[in-house]
C-alpha cells in the first residue's frame, strides 16, 4: 500500500478539522511529534526527518484523537485512525 496518498489525505482531514499540521525537525529526546493545543487551537507537530510511515501514524493517532468520524477518509484511511480508536468502555 502506498502511504503518501494517505497522508495527504489524513493531512486535508486535518485541515478539515481546523488542526493545523506542520513538519518540524525535533530534538531526538521529544520523538516522532504529536498532537498538542495551542493558544486554544490544536496542533498536529511532526517530525520532518521520519518516514513515511511514522508520519502517517502520528497523524493517524492524532485524528483519532480528535473524533474525526465526521470527515470522510477512504476504508485505508478510515482503518488506520480507527486502529487508533480508544476502545469504548
Amino acid at each position: 500500500m502506498k502511504l503518501e496518498p494517505i497522508l495527504e489525505e489524513l493531512e486535508g482531514a486535518a485541515a478539515k478539522l481546523g488542526v493545523k499540521v506542520s513538519y518540524e525537525t525535533l530534538a531526538e529526546t521529544v520523538g516522532g511529534g504529536g498532537l498538542c493545543k495551542v493558544k486554544g487551537t490544536y496542533r498536529v507537530i511532526i517530525e520532518r526527518r521520519a518516514t513515511v510511515g511514522e508520519k502517517v501514524a502520528t497523524l493517524a493517532k492524532s485524528l483519532a484523537h480528535l473524533g474525526a468520524e465526521a470527515v470522510f477518509l477512504s476504508p485505508p484511511a478510515r482503518e488506520l485512525v480507527d486502529r487508533y480508536q480508544a476502545p469504548a468502555a
